[in-house]
């Protein structure tokens, strides 16, 4: 199978300029190929279409052409263009094939070689990844014959994706529906990074902390602060995309990548558990998480009364990032200052106290960045080089100059 290494350079958009053919096959699920196929645009791909005839029964080839600005193919015997045998031409043209939705029988058809339309006649002549996305009524799917099928594509190196699991057109629950257009794209981000053999952090793991941490005073109150975790799942899905095997310990909510390892924690000693436990074995630790400094000394079982005065004893948390400094041997440490004046004399002493390698510093007093923004302005300090400024930028661009930091660092 061919690999990715042309595609590969992209940066954190891989699917910009990648060339899709992209093919629909007749289920009732074709509608939701658009939306597909419109994503992909958006990301920058070049997607030309073509369809089954059966496909063109739920909806029309016009609508194709005209949300992707390219010709779409149904007949195999339209040759418009005498220079080129369009079905070879298409599967020669593509750096990466997906058929979605997939239906039993147009999988049937690739995985026993039949060419009997343009879709399977160009599938036929494909040498690029291929990536599958079932979409049939659950007994379909599970049929013995169609799960043959599937694992005689696997093993040819074609890439089968699940299908989701809930309600069919046929009026009840199972599994064989269309996943999400989200959920897609994340798997075939997935598919394209572990098809590739040059990524600069192929080989490497990496932990990134996110969000603030929470410090139980009861069950329902607690002790913490206005990080959202923005910029740290921003990072472990750029380190993610450069090839490393990604660990995210999140105090956060948000949505993480299906290709990172997530793991959910509440307090700043679970987050210390976790990191400890893994740091001996990890090339990378970033410390983006916003960990509170304090804890209750006592955390009550029952909800606590109101009362004209509460006193709360409060003691410190564990430094997380300073304890990995004085125990790291061969792991490289990047560290965050949120500050709200001296900026540049906090982070450096930071980052000489806790022995890291570069510490990202932000003010985060101004209201149009940092906590809860997209966007933030941060200075990098490093022990050996001047101090790189970032100006105000969206979160993923940050985390894609700290990852590019990362990578010459490893060298």
């Amino acid at each position: 199978m061919v690999k990715y290494k042309k595609v590969m350079n992209r940066g954190i958009n891989m699917f910009n300029e990648m060339k899709i053919a992209f093919y629909v096959t007749g289920g009732i699920a074709s509608y939701k190929s658009v939306s597909l196929m419109r994503e992909l645009m958006k990301l920058g791909a070049e997607v030309r279409v073509s369809m089954t005839p059966s496909a063109t029964k739920f909806i029309s080839p016009l609508t194709f052409q005209v949300l992707s600005k390219q010709t779409v193919h149904v007949d195999t015997f339209s040759e418009d263009d005498p220079k080129y045998v369009q079905h070879i031409h298409h599967a020669d043209w593509a750096e990466l094939s997906i058929i979605a939705p997939a239906t039993a029988n147009t999988i049937a058809k690739i995985a026993n070689g039949t060419a009997d339309n343009f879709v399977t006649s160009a599938l036929l002549a494909t040498t690029t990844p291929i990536f599958v996305v079932p979409a049939m009524n659950e007994h379909m799917y599970e049929h013995p014959a169609t799960q043959t099928n599937i694992e005689i594509l696997k093993k040819r190196g074609v890439y089968i994706m699940e299908p989701a699991t809930g309600f069919l057109a046929e009026g009840y629950s199972g599994k064989g529906r269309f996943p999400d257009s989200t959920v897609i794209l994340d798997e075939i981000e997935g598919f394209i990074i572990n098809q590739s053999d040059n990524l600069p952090l192929q080989g490497k793991k990496i932990i990134v902390t996110a969000g603030g941490t929470k410090e139980r005073i009861d069950p329902v109150r607690y002790i913490s602060n206005d990080s959202s975790g923005k910029m740290g799942h921003a990072i472990a899905e750029a380190a993610m995309k450069k090839g490393a095997e990604v660990t995210l310990v999140t105090a956060s909510e948000l949505a993480v990548h299906s290709q990172i390892k997530k793991v959910k924690v509440e307090s700043a000693q679970e987050m210390y558990e976790v990191v400890d436990a893994n740091f001996d074995n990890i090339n990378v630790l970033i410390m983006a998480a916003a960990v509170s400094d304090y804890t209750p000394v006592k955390q009550e079982n029952q909800k606590m009364k109101k009362t004209e005065q509460l006193s709360i004893e409060l003691k410190k948390t564990k430094d997380i990032l300073k304890e990995m400094g004085q125990k790291k041997t061969h792991q490289l440490l990047v560290g965050f200052a949120a500050e709200t004046e001296n900026i540049e004399e906090y982070a450096l002493k930071k980052l000489t106290e806790k022995n890291v390698d570069f510490i990202v510093a932000n003010d985060v007093s101004k209201k149009d960045r940092g906590f809860h923004s997209n966007k933030n302005e941060v200075v990098i300090y490093s022990k050996q080089d001047d101090p790189v400024l970032i100006s105000l930028s969206d979160k993923s661009k940050i985390a894609e100059r700290i990852i590019e930091l990362v990578v010459e660092q490893l060298g």
